[in-house]
């Protein structure tokens, strides 16, 4: 993809700063600049205003800047491929702005981009969605909408997630903050011991189920927090209570191979299966199942007396 700035330098005559800067991208001007807004006062003719320039870069960042995708697995099971993204190689660019503004007349550059390679690629992907390592399944009141969409979105956020030798998963870090912006609705929740309604109740459920299907895999537990009361979808003390601005769910892959996490939701159950490489061997541990019956209602806590 060629992305293109192209600046109208006329010839730098003293006290005459009417040359324009005109900025395209995909062949759309994006912006249109006077040459003199960059002249350092008192020494415009020679001098840059770095700070002016430090805003072309960031304008020109937001333009040129995609994110890379990781590879993933499709509800079918299909592999989509991962896709590169780029950004601008703001060390290329110095040189070549820097070079061009001070000569006389036109001067065309081209954006030098640099590649992000993304995190995972197919070929991981593929290698370690073969063996499945431990799974735990939770069950409840799919009637309950509001709950349930939160346990959709929030299963959604770990689903493909791979996890790295010796890396630590955060659930609040990789789920992020429940809001309203974000697609979270108010659900029922314990507030110090109180039923309150909260945006995001219902999302301790899939911490949780992800805990007990990880202490399966063998990882190193780090940090988790129990409900301050009995919770219906795990067993006692199964349970990993979280909050934006309380408790976090945290473990360590202390495995020589990468941990593929697969959350899905299917009716009124949430499944949440680990996979790896064939070459890892584990033993797995034993983990109390989770209650079979569909709770009445789901509530829960953390340790500041905030529960989701």
């Amino acid at each position: 993809m060629k992305l293109i700035v192209t600046f109208l330098l006329l010839t730098m005559l003293p006290n005459s700063f009417q040359d324009e800067i005109s900025l395209t991208f995909e062949g759309k001007e994006i912006n249109s600049l006077q040459r003199s807004g960059f002249g350092l006062s008192p020494f415009e003719e020679t001098m840059i205003d770095e700070g002016k320039y430090q805003q072309l870069l960031n304008t020109i960042e937001q333009k040129v800047f995609e994110k890379p995708v990781d590879a993933s697995i499709d509800n079918y099971g299909r592999l989509i491929s991962e896709k590169n993204g780029h950004r601008l190689n703001r060390k290329k660019f110095k040189e070549e702005f820097y070079t061009n503004f001070f000569s006389e007349g036109t001067a065309s550059i081209e954006i030098p981009i640099e590649t992000i390679y993304p995190k995972v690629d197919s070929e991981l992907l593929a290698s370690i969605r073969t063996k499945r390592i431990s799974q735990y399944v939770t069950y409840f009141n799919s009637g309950n909408k509001q709950r349930s969409h939160n346990i959709d979105l929030a299963s959604e956020a770990i689903n493909n997630y791979v996890v790295f030798p010796n890396e630590t998963f955060s659930f609040n870090a990789v789920v992020g903050k429940r809001t309203a912006e974000k697609g979270y609705l108010p659900a029922p929740v314990i507030v110090k011991g109180e039923l309150s309604e909260g945006v995001g109740g219902g999302i301790c459920q899939v911490s949780s189920t992800l805990f007990n299907a990880v202490d399966r895999a063998g990882v190193k537990i780090i940090e988790r927090y129990s409900h301050s009361r009995k919770v219906p979808y795990v067993p006692p003390n199964r349970d990993a209570t979280v909050s934006w601005y309380g408790p976090d769910f945290t473990f360590k892959n202390r495995h020589n191979q990468p941990l593929l996490i697969r959350s899905k939701v299917i009716g009124g159950q949430l499944i949440i299966v680990i996979y790896s490489s064939d070459t890892l061997n584990i033993e797995k541990r034993e983990v109390p199942s989770a209650p079979g019956k569909l709770p009445k209602e789901v509530n829960k806590n953390d340790k500041n007396g905030n529960q989701q």
